[in-house]
C-alpha cells in the first residue's frame, strides 16, 4: 500500500528543504515525525504537514480497499524536494550609499510517499552502502566467474606504509625462525 502527498509553493529554497528531507528518508513514520518535530529548521513544519497528509491518504486508501493498515507500519519510501518558481519574486533591499541589492525569494515543492511494502531496514541496504553491500558484491556471480572474490587493495598511503612495515617484520622474523632450526639440527647430530 503506497500513498503520496505533495505540498506546493512552500516558502524557502529547495536546497534548505532538502537538508530536512534527507533526515527522514527511509525511516518509519513515527520516527520521521519525531525528527521533524524537533528539527530546528524552518522547512520542518511544512514537511511534517505533508508527511501527516501522506499518512492520512494511506489510511483512507486502505479503508476504500477494505484493507487494515496500521500507521505505525508505514515508512517513508521516497521523499524529494523540487524547485518552485522564482519569477515575480524579486525584491529590492536597501543598501549603503543609496544603492539597492536585488533579492530573489524562493519557492519549493515537497513530495512524500509512504508505503507498507517491504521494511524500513531494507531501504538503506538498497543504496549500496555499508559492509553488507560490499560482502554481497564480493559474493556476486560475476566476481565468481572472474575467479573468486579479490582482496581489496589498500586505499590510502597509510595502509601501504602499514603493509610495508608488516612485510619487513615478516622478513625479519623468517631468518630468526630459521636459525633455531639450524641449531636444533646441529644438536641432534
Amino acid at each position: 500500500m503506497e500513498a503520496i502527498a505533495s505540498a506546493k509553493y512552500l516558502r524557502g529554497s529547495a536546497q534548505k528543504a532538502r537538508l530536512v528531507v534527507d533526515m527522514i528518508r527511509g525511516k518509519r513514520v513515527g520516527e520521521a515525525l519525531a525528527i521533524l518535530q524537533f528539527t530546528n529548521k524552518r522547512a520542518a513544519d511544512s514537511i511534517e504537514k505533508c508527511l501527516r497528509s501522506a499518512i492520512a491518504n494511506a489510511t483512507e486508501k486502505a479503508e476504500r480497499q477494505n484493507v487494515a493498515v496500521d500507521p505505525d507500519d508505514l515508512f517513508v519510501k521516497t521523499c524529494y524536494v523540487d524547485m518552485g518558481p522564482t519569477k515575480h519574486r524579486r525584491r529590492v533591499r536597501p543598501a549603503p550609499q543609496g544603492r539597492a541589492y536585488r533579492e530573489q525569494r524562493h519557492f519549493c515543492h515537497v513530495t512524500v510517499m509512504v508505503s507498507t511494502d517491504g521494511a524500513a531496514e531494507e531501504a538503506p541496504a538498497a543504496k549500496g552502502k555499508g559492509k553488507n553491500a560490499k560482502a554481497a558484491a564480493e559474493a556476486s556471480p560475476k566476481s565468481k566467474a572472474r575467479g573468486g572474490a579479490r582482496k581489496a587493495a589498500p586505499a590510502g598511503g597509510a595502509d601501504k606504509a602499514a603493509s610495508k612495515r608488516a612485510s619487513k617484520k615478516a622478513e625479519e622474523a623468517a631468518p630468526a625462525a630459521a636459525e633455531p632450526r639450524a641449531e636444533e639440527s646441529a644438536t641432534q647430530e
